[in-house]
């Protein structure tokens, strides 16, 4: 099995290079994508908490669609392709980002809060030098998860006619070769192992930098 797999890849090589790249550029727009509204709405519960188990809620009913029905559904407004997939990946990695954002903003103790405006800092200072800052840690891990599940859900675009790995998969599947569902597949994983690394070694440079940051005032 390992022999067919690496003649499999020596032979068509290139073609998996291909879809490997295909895959992150679909995965990391629509992370992209995610992080920037997530935060968003995020930060925009945080501070009309009103609406914050209302916004969760619709979030939340989106997350629990199956995949395949929310592409099948979205194939009508968007046609195949990879467009259709980056929206449906973005509607999943929402909820993580909007979830820990709001989390993050109001666990944070209140006294610093009014300490900071006492200071006569606005509220956009107070979000970034304080806010989001003190939240980063709770952020961060959402992110991470988020971009190991895109990755991994990225897996299925195929279906819709997008590219990436996921093409390998569907490939074998329809033409009952493993090599390729396997290829697919250990490729998919590893390239999550690996971002899940960068991102883990990312995670402790900025917490290494705010703790040196925090020495060096005293």
């Amino acid at each position: 099995m390992i022999q067919n797999l690496l003649e499999e890849l020596g032979k068509n090589w290139p073609f998996y290079m291909h879809l490997l790249l295909e895959h992150i550029g679909i995965t990391f727009t629509a992370v992209i994508i995610a992080t920037i509204l997530g935060l968003a709405i995020g930060v925009f519960i945080a501070r009309k908490q009103k609406l914050a188990n209302s916004v969760i809620s619709v979030v939340n009913i989106a997350y629990t669609i199956p995949s395949i029905a929310l592409l099948g559904f979205l194939i009508s407004f968007t046609g195949v392709g990879n467009t259709t997939a980056i929206i449906a990946l973005t509607i999943y990695a929402l909820l993580p980002i909007v979830r820990s954002t709001y989390v993050g903003i109001t666990t944070i103790d209140p006294k610093i809060i009014e300490a900071s405006r006492a200071m006569g800092s606005t509220d956009r200072q107070i979000l970034w030098k304080i806010q989001l800052p003190l939240a980063f840690p709770v952020i961060f891990g959402a992110i991470m998860n988020m971009v190991t599940m895109t990755i991994a859900l990225a897996g299925i675009a195929s279906f819709v006619g997008a590219g990436g790995l996921g093409v390998a998969i569907y490939r074998g599947i329809t033409t009952n070769n493993e090599i390729l569902i396997w290829i697919g597949g250990i490729l998919i994983a590893l390239l999550a192992l690996v971002i899940d690394g960068i991102l883990g070694f990312i995670g402790k440079l900025v917490e290494q930098h705010k703790m040196h940051t925090v020495v060096n005032k005293k």
